[in-house]
């Protein structure tokens, strides 16, 4: 072979190596910038067709409605807990902060946060659902499939009714 053919080759073999080294850092770093969606029923009983579950520490966003009669605020501090349902399960969230002004019982929300042990989502941020303009499909998907009952007929987290 050519000494200046072999030079390219290396050349272009190099090129190819650092692109790929480089696309799989970039996707390393962003591994764990990622939030996926979770309704309460598929953190209890996992999403997909492999009922895969999310992992305690894992950043995650869950959305469905605010059980009625679940919330709860610390008179000493900002920190409020409260349940989000869906039709198969209902999951805790605990928040600390000031909630949006259209947060209510019955409300539809989305919480971004950290699932702790217990399926308790540590939220970072609640945002209340105002309107039905825009819905990502997901969670469109997600609540025509999940609100068909009263949310006394929910179990909770722990396995029993909420």
């Amino acid at each position: 072979m050519n000494p200046r053919r072999k030079n390219r080759l290396y050349l272009a073999l190099a090129v190819l190596v650092g692109l790929g080294l480089t696309a799989a850092l970039v996707l390393y770093a962003l591994r764990s910038n990622i939030d996926l969606f979770y309704t309460p029923s598929e953190i209890l009983d996992g999403k997909g067709e492999a009922h895969e579950r999310p992992e305690p520490g894992q950043h995650l966003r869950i959305g469905g409605m605010v059980m009625p009669g679940s919330v709860k605020r610390d008179s000493q501090s900002l920190e409020v807990r409260f349940k989000v349902y869906d039709a198969r399960g209902a999951i805790e969230v605990t928040y600390t902060g000031i909630l949006p002004d259209l947060f209510r019982e019955g409300q539809g929300v989305v919480a971004q946060g950290v699932l702790e042990p217990g399926n308790v989502v540590n939220a970072k941020q609640v945002l209340a659902k105002h309107d039905e303009k825009y819905v990502p499909p997901e969670v469109a998907d997600a609540m025509k499939q999940n609100h068909k009952g009263p949310a006394a007929q929910y179990r909770a987290a722990d396995g029993g009714h909420a």
